[in-house]
């Protein structure tokens, strides 16, 4: 089938998008607003969710521009299209670098501009040369210069809790961003971005009125796709992919905000969904697992390990601000790079307590994060549960029958190593019980099976609750205990309660296990 509408797979240069007419969701508006909102703005959102194409749209409107913009919400706002002179810098080459070649890296990424406004050998550190440049271009052109700084935590990633390389690091981007601050009688506008937030006492030292709108509903949508724009701009696009699906429009609606929304930046009730995903998904005309193509970060995973992530709390996570909106290299836990990167989202905002529901955006993010870490928390390859015993188990949940489902589980399980690294995380809850736990969810969402451990209610806590497209599992698990035992508890403590107005079947399942085998010995299934 030809591809009549032109999706910007991999190209994040808003000119070339706009001149070769491929799609783009207008967000000039918001461009014009934080373009006139503060000098010096700072951003972080989780990769592949649009920053480039925010840093060279911004290159385009402050370049004056204004036959790209024809049609756009900006032409009734904008009324001088002012040309500025726009230096732009993408530290993305940066990563995995010594300290030296990131040194010699910012130094080729100012030499061009050097070209344009000349050099001053006397001007030795990157910082000095980037001042020299400022000052050079403000008094060639008499306009003010506009400094557009794109991934700037690259080269910070892999040293986080490398203090020597750390310090190392950090007093090289010092020296080239504190300029910043010194020029600023000659700058228009200064925009940085990236996935982390680093302090502005460690890395932007002298620029303290970076104005930092990660978290200001004003700017909640610049990035990503909302709601409105799905059903209206990509429309036509929900369309087509419905027909290859044999759907109907609506659900295929449905399918792609399980799979791809869920995203919320502020305290807003704004949703977002990936955009990278969503136009692989148009592209391609095939709704799957885009944004973890190339894995899970390295450096995500090094972090959890170092921290001993739990991964079981991720799925609802109830903190205050400062426990996920702090500097990156002063995390007590994982808990911010896991937001700031976008494993994790805001789900809720309670005024009265100021406190921030956080958990998992959508099925695309539990898919992709358990396929990385599955290896290291259990010793399990995605690959292993998703051959042979995966078939076997979905399709007995599938049709709903629990029992041959809980067979094939138990014939599973039976064969799971029990590795070092696990016997780590459950060194707090080192139980059969736990262990059964940690493996299930880990099973369960990788089938693309919404699971939750631990859920309270008033009753106490269930310790697995699944959630499928015609029935919601409410698990108790005992050790040492009957089954009847467990399901007696689910009754007693009311934990099937809250989801019996759900419209879904609710079915009880009571699961008894050895404690020295960690088996399976019997379950009982009750609706």
């Amino acid at each position: 089938m030809e591809q009549k509408r032109r999706y910007p797979i991999g190209i994040q240069t808003f000119s070339r998008i706009i001149r070769e007419g491929y799609i783009y969701v207008d967000k000039t508006d918001l461009v014009w607003e934080m373009a006139h909102y503060a000098t010096y703005v700072f951003l972080s959102r989780p990769r592949r969710f649009g920053k480039s194409l925010l840093t060279t749209t911004l290159h385009s409107y402050f370049s004056g521009e204004r036959e790209l913009f024809e049609g756009l919400k900006i032409m009734a706002l904008e009324q001088e299209w002012r040309q500025y002179p726009v230096l732009h810098f993408d530290l993305s080459g940066a990563k995995h670098m010594p300290t030296e070649l990131v040194q010699k890296e910012l130094e080729r990424l100012i030499r061009p501009y050097e070209e344009v406004y000349g050099r001053n050998l006397e001007e030795k550190t990157p910082g000095m040369r980037l001042s020299g440049i400022i000052d050079r271009a403000y008094r060639l052109t008499g306009q003010q210069v506009v400094v557009i700084i794109d991934e700037y935590d690259a080269p910070l990633l892999d040293v986080l809790h490398e203090d020597e390389r750390l310090k190392e690091m950090r007093e090289v981007m010092q020296e080239f961003y504190q300029r910043l601050k010194m020029m600023e009688s000659k700058i228009r506008f200064c925009f940085i971005t990236g996935i982390t937030k680093f302090s502005q006492l460690s890395i932007f030292s002298t620029i303290n009125n970076l104005m930092n709108v990660t978290m200001d509903a004003k700017f909640g949508a610049i990035c990503g796709i909302t709601e409105e724009e799905l059903v209206t701009t990509l429309k036509e696009d929900i369309g087509l992919l419905a027909e290859e699906y044999e759907m109907t429009w609506d659900e295929m609606h449905e399918k792609l905000k399980l799979r791809y929304d869920g995203y919320r930046f502020t305290k807003k009730k704004e949703e977002i969904y990936n955009p990278f995903s969503l136009m692989k998904a148009f592209h391609q005309r095939d709704v799957s697992n885009y944004w973890f193509e190339s894995g899970t970060p390295t450096f995500l995973i090094r972090q959890m390990q170092h921290f001993h992530t739990d991964i079981m709390s991720l799925d609802r996570i109830e903190v205050p601000a400062s426990g996920f909106d702090q500097p990156t290299e002063a995390m007590k836990d994982a808990l911010p790079l896991l937001y700031q990167s976008g494993y994790l989202t805001i789900k809720g905002y309670e005024r009265d307590t100021e406190t921030y529901t956080l958990s998992i955006p959508n099925q695309e993010v539990r898919i992709g994060y358990v396929s990385g870490l599955l290896p290291i928390y259990s010793g399990l390859k995605d690959y292993e549960v998703q051959v042979g015993f995966a078939a076997k188990f979905w399709r007995a949940l599938k049709r709903g029958d629990i029992d041959q489902a809980m067979r094939e589980m138990q014939a599973y399980l039976a064969g799971v190593p029990y590795v070092e690294g696990f016997k780590q995380k459950l060194k707090d809850a080192a139980t059969a019980e736990g262990f059964y736990e940690y493996t299930m969810y880990l099973i369960f969402s990788m089938l693309n099976v919404y699971v939750r451990t631990q859920v309270k209610c008033a009753g106490g806590r269930v310790d697995m609750v699944v959630w499928m497209p015609d029935a919601i599992y409410v698990f108790e698990l005992k050790v040492g205990d009957t089954a009847q035992a467990a399901l007696k508890q689910i009754d007693s403590r009311g934990y099937s309660l809250p989801y019996q107005a759900d419209g879904r079947r609710v079915v009880k399942v009571g699961v008894s296990m050895n404690a020295e085998t960690r088996t399976v010995v019997d379950w009982i299934v009750k609706e």
